[in-house]
């Protein structure tokens, strides 16, 4: 049966075509449409500073974490080697080999990270506030700060 034939026998049938419904709807005035867009902005100027507000603090949660990862490679390096690396061997120390004999690495599966404002860690040997320090000056790249510009550091 062609498709013709079955539209009329619906219509016969139930007296109605069978897209009535559908073809008789209108859709979203200009108006309602600008309403909940301006609803939705409001919502959006409300939920976004908070959203943003932890994103800070998610990184300053990053970099602790990076920055506690770090010391315990260091730790493990130094169990291997009998000593920290020096400041000049840096973190790439983990990595790659700096000379050596009793190195074991690598002590990180990857390279070393960049803190979350994609600047590498300061690392000093000795420390001045421990053994070995590790720190992130944070977003303004500034010793000092608050907010997201706190330092972020292994001695705390």
């Amino acid at each position: 049966m062609s498709n013709t034939v079955i539209k009329n026998q619906t219509v016969m049938r139930t007296g109605k075509h069978p897209f009535a419904g559908i073809l008789n709807c209108s859709g979203f005035s200009l108006i309602e449409l600008l309403i909940v867009l301006v609803i939705l902005g409001l919502l959006a100027s409300l939920v976004g500073p908070r959203m943003f507000g932890k994103l800070g603090f998610a990184k300053q949660k990053t970099a602790k974490a990076q920055i506690e990862m770090l010391m315990t490679a260091l730790e493990t390096y130094r169990l291997d080697v009998g000593n920290f690396p020096t400041s000049n061997h840096g973190l790439d120390a983990l990595v790659v080999n700096p000379g050596e004999d009793k190195w074991d690495g690598p002590y990180l599966a990857k390279q070393v990270p960049l803190d979350p404002w994609d600047t590498p860690y300061y690392y000093t040997n000795p420390g001045e506030h421990g053994e070995i320090d590790i720190f992130s000056y944070g977003l303004d790249k500034q010793p000092g700060g608050t907010g997201e510009d706190t330092d972020v550091v292994s001695w705390e």
